[in-house]
């Protein structure tokens, strides 16, 4: 039996492969597999949505300008989300915006939703929201790669750009912060 995630990995390695040819074609099959991922992963990081297509564009021109700068240590997604971190980090550094001033009604918006209890999905989706928006950049980029993402320590260790056990750390500075976030949302 095959693994999904390997089909992915192999048609990426191919896709950035004709990238480095100069194949629009391939770049835009790369970009249409991005786009939703780093939609929600940037989002997650900024809390800025007016920001967020003009980070996926910066993110995925790195792509295209500069293909060959992937050294295959790593997955192809690693590196994408590396540069997405890094410019993300370097926006909110810019904008000098703190992650607890989103407006969640605004987010909520933006994200959409496409389940059949919408009530119930809004009411999560918020809950989520200001519980993540409570969390430093470094630690929301590590719940959202871990979970959304199902990415190793390992493999957030090189997109963070730091040592597996500060990614190990920040996971456990994260659930501390939400625990308490819950138990302040049930009194």
């Amino acid at each position: 039996m095959r693994n999904p995630q390997e089909d992915i990995t192999v048609d990426e390695q191919v896709l950035l492969q004709r990238i480095i040819m100069g194949d629009m074609l391939a770049f835009e099959a790369f970009y249409k597999v991005y786009y939703p991922r780093l939609f929600r992963f940037i989002l997650r990081m900024t809390r800025s949505p007016d920001s967020v297509e003009e980070l996926i564009q910066e993110t995925l021109m790195v792509v295209w300008e500069k293909p060959d700068r992937f050294n295959h240590d790593s997955k192809i997604s690693t590196w994408v989300f590396g540069i997405a971190y890094h410019k993300a980090l370097k926006a909110m550094s810019n904008s000098n915006r703190r992650g607890n001033d989103v407006d969640v009604d605004e987010l909520a918006e933006t994200l959409g939703d496409p389940s059949a209890n919408q009530a119930q999905s809004q009411e999560n989706q918020d809950w989520l929201n200001r519980a993540l928006a409570a969390l430093p950049p470094d630690q929301r980029a590590v719940i959202e790669l871990t979970f959304y993402y199902d990415l190793p320590y390992q493999d957030i260790a090189k997109i963070l750009d730091c040592p597996e056990n500060t990614v190990k750390t920040r996971m456990f500075h994260a659930r501390k912060k939400l625990q308490v976030f819950a138990a302040t949302q049930e009194c």
